[in-house]
């Protein structure tokens, strides 16, 4: 699976196999590539004879000279967020079909679903680790200053502000320095 980062990188997750981190990391560093193109124009791709593949002819020969011959590549889209792309390989020209197609699609559906969720519940539980950082410095300054958990919380967001640091990031320094 790749997956995109920050809507410009392309890192591989859950790879079965050194060479399919190999074939993303080739296909990131060339620029093109039957995950890629899945992945930036939204679509299914299916590749029966890498040998005679001519839309990513840099892609096509490392491919071979790992011993690839055909790949199914499927993006992972949910909503707007285009997240990544599901790669198949095989060693084996023409080894995928159109019933390789329906129960992909399937597959990377379930797929992408399941990686929104672990998404937010990460983006989720950050947060939550932010705020209690945020109210442990918030208590720091109320003991040490003798102010309310109000003007506490109004001096570490002006803080944030005026050094363009984020909150979560200053309420750590402040806890560090206790």
């Amino acid at each position: 699976m790749s997956l995109v980062t920050g809507r410009r990188t392309v890192h591989s997750r859950a790879a079965t196999d050194p060479i399919v981190e190999q074939l993303d990391a080739i296909q990131t560093d060339l620029g093109e590539g039957p995950s890629l193109t899945s992945i930036w124009k939204q679509h299914t791709l299916r590749c029966d004879d890498i040998a005679s593949e001519r839309r990513w002819p840099r892609f096509a020969a490392a491919a071979q000279q790992r011993g690839i011959a055909s790949s199914l590549s499927f993006q992972l889209f949910v909503a707007e967020d285009n997240l990544g792309a599901l790669n198949l390989y095989s060693d084996i020209p023409k080894a995928f079909d159109e019933a390789s197609e329906d129960y992909g699609l399937i597959f990377a559906a379930h797929a992408a679903v399941a990686l929104v969720g672990a998404q937010r519940e990460s983006q989720l539980l950050q947060a939550l680790l932010s705020r209690d950082l945020i109210g442990q410095a918030k208590g720091i300054l109320m003991e040490r200053y003798k102010i309310t958990g109000e003007k506490a919380f109004l001096f570490l967001a002006r803080l944030s502000q005026d050094t363009n640091t984020k909150l979560h990031d200053i309420a750590e320094k402040i806890i560090d320095t206790v």
